[in-house]
């Protein structure tokens, strides 16, 4: 439990670090296009992994506790997105529109896998479906988030219109690698265990060079110039909001419908989790790169934020096992 303090992680800062990258030499030109040509590449590659890392196994151990799934699932895709809609009129005034289409953008991906499972673990929550939860959440995002684009975002700058045709570019350059990588892991599970420590900065990399894409492309097209200050202190409030609203939701509700201690600890951490890792790509495919620098903004805060909060959250509920 030590290991989880209120402080940024080392990938926050890069992140942050990866901003003020952009910010002062942003890619452009030839550099931009051929970065833009990179990440796509770069990003097949983030799926491929993710889907050898997947265990069928710990999938199937924990894929019969339907009730709980159906929670999970329904804080990811349900609640947040009707928590963005419904708040708009009282968070929107805090940041700009951009910055709001980016808060809606969060509400409709997966569920993160790595963070949720550690903080599950942490707090000595139900594992088997954690996994399960969380693996669910990243395969169903491929096909629920583009849809949930074009109902909650259909007017968003920079959105590509063509629900079936953002699902097709994510079925292409996200599912068809993530299946493969899942079919070759007989072969390369092994390998994949037994470098996890060195294979997770491929990982972690592969997101930077997303967001510094990313962020050039809007830098470039004056993304700060049209940012006020106070629109960031606004977009951490709105963050705070939604994810409080979302992790008080889940935890009443869990109780009210019976579930076991374990199964809420499962159900609050799986069901309160945005995925960066996901996110990021499925910005850069649905989103024309200008606009894709501001939307991923609140997603980064929201990160960092989720992260802060479970991990008290998480040392809260190992306290009161052993108190």
């Amino acid at each position: 439990m030590a290991s989880f303090r209120l402080r940024p992680d080392s990938f926050t800062l890069a992140l942050a670090a990866t901003v003020a990258l952009a910010s002062v030499l942003p890619a452009s030109g030839p550099v931009g296009a051929f970065l833009e040509r990179a990440t796509t590449f770069v990003v097949a590659l983030l799926f491929f992994m993710h889907g050898a890392k997947l265990s069928r196994q710990a999938v199937l151990a924990g894929i019969g506790h339907w009730r709980l799934h159906l929670v999970v699932v329904g804080s990811t895709f349900a609640l947040f997105p009707l928590l963005g809609l419904a708040l708009r009129p009282v968070l929107a005034p805090l940041v700009t529109p951009e910055l709001y289409v980016g808060v809606l953008f969060l509400c409709v991906l997966p569920a993160t896998v790595q963070s949720a499972i550690a903080f599950t673990a942490v707090a000595g929550g139900n594992m088997a479906a954690a996994v399960c939860s969380a693996s669910a959440s990243t395969l169903l995002g491929i096909f629920i988030t583009p849809v949930l684009v074009g109902v909650v975002l259909p007017q968003a700058a920079g959105a590509q219109q063509d629900v079936l045709g953002g699902i097709l570019r994510i079925l292409v350059q996200l599912m068809l690698p993530f299946v493969a990588g899942h079919l070759a892991r007989p072969w390369i599970g092994g390998f994949m265990s037994r470098h996890a420590a060195g294979l997770k900065y491929v990982d972690q990399g592969s997101v930077l060079l997303v967001v510094y894409t990313a962020f050039s492309a809007a830098v470039v097209g004056g993304l700060w110039r049209q940012l006020p200050l106070p629109a960031l202190a606004g977009l951490l409030a709105v963050c705070a909001v939604i994810l409080g609203l979302v992790l008080t939701f889940t935890t009443w509700l869990s109780r009210r419908l019976g579930f076991s201690r374990e199964d809420e600890i499962t159900i609050v951490f799986c069901g309160s989790k945005k995925s960066l890792v996901s996110g990021v790509p499925m910005a850069k495919v649905l989103f024309d790169s200008q606009a894709a620098g501001a939307i991923v903004l609140p997603l980064m805060v929201f990160h960092q934020l989720q992260l802060m909060v479970c991990a008290v959250l998480a040392q809260r509920y190992a306290r009161k096992a052993t108190g």
